[in-house]
Formats: structure tokens, C-alpha cells, sequence
């Protein structure tokens, strides 16, 4: 009798393994890869699992049109077989709208610091030169 329970105890014990290792994590991934193919936009650029890139063009419900290639071929294809988004496009307005208030503040200083805004990454070559500075506040005003 004793025996018989230890051997039901193991069994108990290897399937809840079993669980925790590799059937909890699948269910967990197959729900996020879920979610990404539910909220692909209008805008995105994905690749489906044939390894195609396209841009997605207008969604539905069970299946999304991409346009393909130089020639913008489009095809619809089934929601199911997109593999990864690769680029969000204007379909994930309120990100977009972050990501442009971060680069307005960030031009914003630059301008008050009297530097053009493509050239902050070469600040410190510039605070080096003083004439440089002097020309890069003169071109600022002007626009």
C-alpha cells in the first residue's frame, strides 16, 4: 500500500514538472504572439511566416491586406500567419505622439542652446570652435 502511494506521489509530482517547465510557458508565449497579431495596424511593417515583409494596408477581422514589393502588389493574408511586427507605423498614434514630443522638447534645447538641430550629437566639437557657434546662432535666427 505504501508502495503504491509513493509511486502515485512521483506520477503527481512529474506532471506537475512537466506543467511548470514546458506548458505553462508555451500557453504564456502563444498568448503574447496572440496579442501582437490582434493589434497589428494599419502602417505596420511585418514579416509573415513565409518570411515576407510587407506593410499592412487595411485590416479585418480574420485576415489583413499588405502591399509587397517595389510595384506595391497587394494580397491579403490571414492574421494567423504574421510572424513579427517589424516597425509600427501610424496606426500607434499615441506612441508616435511621445516619441514627437520628446524629439520637440530636445529640438527645443538645442535651439536655446544655439545649435542647429541636426548637429547636437556634435556639440562637443562645436563648443570647442567659438566662430562656428557664433555662425550656427545667426543661421537659427534667421529661420
Amino acid at each position: 500500500m505504501g508502495g503504491s502511494m509513493f509511486s502515485i506521489l512521483i506520477l503527481v509530482l512529474l506532471f506537475a514538472v512537466m506543467y511548470f517547465l514546458m506548458i505553462r510557458p508555451q500557453k504564456k508565449r502563444e498568448k503574447e504572439t496572440n496579442a501582437m497579431r490582434a493589434g497589428v495596424q494599419v502602417g505596420d511593417e511585418i514579416v509573415t511566416i513565409g518570411g515576407i515583409c510587407a506593410k499592412v494596408v487595411k485590416t479585418k477581422e480574420e485576415s489583413i491586406i499588405v502591399q509587397v514589393g517595389a510595384d506595391k502588389v497587394k494580397m491579403e493574408i490571414m492574421r494567423w500567419s504574421v510572424s513579427k511586427i517589424v516597425k509600427e507605423g501610424h496606426g500607434h498614434a499615441e506612441k508616435a505622439l511621445d516619441d514627437f514630443d520628446e524629439v520637440a522638447e530636445g529640438e527645443e534645447k538645442a535651439v536655446k542652446k544655439g545649435k542647429p538641430r541636426r548637429m547636437k550629437k556634435a556639440a562637443v566639437v562645436e563648443e570647442a570652435e567659438e566662430p562656428v557657434e557664433e555662425e550656427v546662432t545667426e543661421a537659427v535666427e534667421e529661420e
